[in-house]
């Protein structure tokens, strides 16, 4: 009798680049229903920030960004997984000072909105470090 796999073992076989574009796809994918279901919600209407081009756009880069940096890691350092999963909380850290700016720069901002960036922002980083991490060394 034939076993099946499971989605993560599935993933595991995959080549890094293929990893990579899961991460893109799904940090787009989801960050676009969020979109979508804030605008609906009429959370911070006219905050550009929450909008599709710059949220799509700003997705992709993320995960293709982590992608390159995983495979780069994966070159020089031995254990790639677990230093990119330390990398990749720091950065994300990092990342929500931009947004905490817009509040004092971009009228439109609301603390809500903000969130949503933030939320956006853990979007991106959790898809790149499953998608990446759990399918092992970059090959």
């Amino acid at each position: 009798m034939a076993e099946t796999r499971s989605g993560l073992a599935s993933v595991r076989q995959q080549p890094v680049t293929v990893r990579g574009a899961l991460a893109v796809v799904a940090s787009v994918l989801v960050n676009a229903a969020l979109v979508w279901v804030l605008g609906a919600a009429g959370v911070a209407p006219g905050f550009r920030a929450l909008t599709y081009p710059p949220v799509v756009f700003l997705s992709a880069l993320g995960a293709i960004g982590a992608t390159v940096f995983y495979v780069l890691l994966a070159r020089y350092v031995d254990d790639a997984g677990r230093t990119f999963v330390r990398v990749a909380a720091a950065v994300l850290v990092l990342s929500f000072l931009p947004d905490l700016g817009l509040l004092a720069a971009d009228p439109a901002a609301t603390v809500p909105g903000v969130l949503a960036l933030m939320l956006m922002h853990v979007v991106v980083a959790a898809a790149s470090v499953v998608a990446l991490v759990a399918g092992g060394t970059p090959r």
